[in-house]
């Protein structure tokens, strides 16, 4: 079993499993990359547990050691797969860094969704994410380092990180709107309002100091998006 590396805070680095198992997809950056791995998606249980093991074993490397210092072998090595089945599903670093950044994205808004689901509106929803969010930052520390990573590496897929998110964002809260819960306003610049909260209240009270619970980073959060800054 390989050693627990440990991240800068000093705690363990956990494993990245993502809130609900689903079968993973190779992924490639350009068109044409993700063409010519289309193939390589595992048709097979047995094949999906390997992929899912890479992309686990690729976000302990990356998030430890960042995009640059790590290995394809080392990757195979926190598998405990041989490196010939890595190239059964991935044709380079940069192919797996892209496939765990999707897989990453596609995770945090699964897990989101999830929480929120039941919320009886959309501030409700906000109070309820915003505190799923940051627990899923403490469990997962290595996100933001290799999310942060990834506009470096694979600007396309960084980009597409967060415009995924802005566009669900969007969607909600124009519903929320037509159903009376919130008042009109323009729902992009709103949601990249929001989303910016996030990351940031992510980044301080998920990964740099934990001071705050995450019910108590939302509950001050959602004050401040209901009252605003404004003396009443």
């Amino acid at each position: 079993m390989p050693r627990l590396q440990l991240p800068e805070s000093g705690e363990p680095q956990r494993r990245w499993t993502p809130p609900k198992e689903r079968p993973a997809k190779a992924a490639g950056g350009t068109m044409q990359e993700g063409q010519a791995i289309a193939d390589k998606t595992p048709r097979t249980e047995r094949g999906r547990r390997t992929l899912r093991k890479l992309l686990e074993a690729a976000a302990q490397e990356f998030g430890t050691r960042g995009y640059h210092d790590a290995a394809i072998t080392g990757i195979t090595a926190r598998a405990g797969v041989a490196l010939g089945s890595f190239y059964t599903y991935f044709e380079s670093k940069e192919a797996v860094f892209r496939a765990l950044v999707r897989d990453m994205s596609q995770a945090v808004r699964s897990h989101v969704a999830e929480a929120v689901k039941d919320a009886p509106d959309r501030l409700a929803a906000e109070r309820t994410g915003l505190a799923a969010f940051i627990a899923f930052t403490r469990k997962h520390p290595e996100l933001y380092r290799i999310i942060e990573e990834a506009q470096f590496v694979a600007e396309d897929v960084y980009r597409q990180h967060y415009l995924t998110f802005v566009d669900g964002y969007r969607r909600n809260l124009s519903a929320a709107r037509s159903r009376g819960e919130i008042s009109d306003g323009p729902d992009e610049l709103r949601a990249w309002m929001l989303i910016g909260m996030s990351v940031f209240l992510g980044m301080r009270y998920g990964i740099w100091d934990k001071d705050l619970s995450p019910d108590q980073v939302a509950d001050e959060t959602i004050r401040f998006i209901s009252e605003g800054l404004a003396v009443r």
